[in-house]
């Protein structure tokens, strides 16, 4: 095989195994947080959407950040964190883990998780240099157990997934929903991915570096 093509397969392969191994380590948290905080339902945890006086969003971090240390934190490995400005231009708190990953949550509200395998500033920088990052280096997950919305029907009363917010159900869909598949934003490229066995299927349709 080439270099690049050499280089291609490294970079699918660290996406691949640090995707499942987040996946698998978060859930896991969460079962061993409902098993010492009782049902995720009932958790001091949730921070939804909130705007001020003129109607803009407000950051929520602090408020985020205390709670994941309260009810997630203690069972997860995070060897690192410090505060970034993600893409949207506003300050955050990155979780580093030991394999070279990294996660953080929406600056809104704690329902929204990107997770990034490998190099996650330079995937930041990337986006704000114009380059698309979502399904690149950049993977959506979303937390969100507790809305019974049809919306969310593939989230409630579950635990950590891949972001399946209005998908209809069908495979296709993963590629061509109108601004979510994989083919236009990259929403549901991280269930692309499950649903592929946590492979990168042949007919990916970006191209994973970082």
């Amino acid at each position: 095989m080439t270099l690049p093509v050499l280089i291609q397969k490294q970079n699918n392969t660290i996406a691949e195994t640090r995707l499942k191994k987040f996946y698998s380590v978060f859930n896991q948290a969460i079962l061993m947080s409902v098993k010492d905080n009782g049902d995720f339902e009932n958790w001091n945890y949730w921070a939804m959407d909130k705007k001020d006086e003129n109607g803009d969003y407000l950051n929520q971090n602090e408020l985020i950040q205390k709670n994941f240390e309260s009810y997630l934190e203690p069972y997860l490995k995070i060897t690192d964190k410090k505060k970034v400005i993600n893409e949207a231009g506003q300050e955050v708190t990155m979780y580093y883990l030991a394999d070279g990953s990294a996660f953080k949550f929406a600056e809104r509200q704690n329902r929204d998780i990107s997770f990034y395998p490998k190099n996650a500033e330079n995937c930041i920088k990337k986006y704000k240099d114009g380059e698309h990052t979502v399904g690149v280096c950049m993977f959506e997950f979303v937390f969100n157990p507790v809305s019974s919305s049809v919306k969310w029907k593939y989230h409630y009363k579950k635990g950590l997934e891949p972001n399946l917010y209005l998908w209809d159900g069908n495979e296709s869909s993963l590629y061509d929903a109108n601004d979510a598949g994989c083919n236009f934003r990259g929403a549901y490229c991280t269930g692309l991915i499950q649903h592929n066995g946590w492979r990168i299927p042949k007919d990916y349709p970006r191209k994973i570096s970082y």
